[in-house]
């Protein structure tokens, strides 16, 4: 097993194999295929109240209520205008509590399904303490083109530790 493998273990080694391929501006970025439920057009998000700002709201797919988060500003990158290339990426992720929950994710683009296997995983390079590293679990390269492979569970979850750390009050 290699050094990718060892140090983020089960989600590292879920990512070996199908990635559905998007991007956020110029930057790529990949999912395994098998998290992802389906890519639908941008639609009306319904916004909820005292959310945070990545939080866009919420859909209703087929009567299925679905939460949906901002990708580009979750992973703190600038905010854009939609285009006409703007969709949703569904996605099942394990919430904190331990549970499979549907999550839309606003993606600029969608650009293709592609095999990656565990061995052209790299680690992540150390660059400090950049805001969105922490939802990375490795790079690769995929038709000339460097893709940050995505944590979605590590996402969703790290709401939880952010208010748990938050509200602890100070002593």
């Amino acid at each position: 097993m290699s050094t990718t493998l060892e140090k983020n273990g089960p989600a590292l080694e879920a990512k070996g194999a199908k990635h559905l391929i998007f991007n956020l501006g110029d930057e790529f970025y990949g999912v395994p295929v098998l998290q992802v439920r389906e890519i639908i057009r941008l639609m009306e998000i319904t916004p909820v109240p005292r959310m945070p700002p990545y939080i866009r709201g919420v859909i209703n797919l087929r009567g299925k209520i679905v939460p949906v988060l901002d990708l580009r500003l979750r992973l703190e990158l600038a905010a854009a205008e939609p285009t006409r290339t703007t969709c949703i990426v569904v996605a099942q992720v394990i919430t904190p509590s331990g549970s499979s929950s549907q999550m839309g994710l606003v993606v600029d683009g969608v650009e293709e399904v592609a095999n990656i296997s565990p061995a052209d995983i790299e680690e992540i390079p150390e660059f400090g303490t950049k805001p969105g590293l922490r939802f990375l679990c490795g790079i690769t390269k995929a038709k000339g083109k460097v893709l940050a492979l995505l944590d979605i569970d590590r996402v969703l979850a790290a709401d939880s530790v952010e208010k748990t750390t938050s509200s602890t009050p100070p002593r």
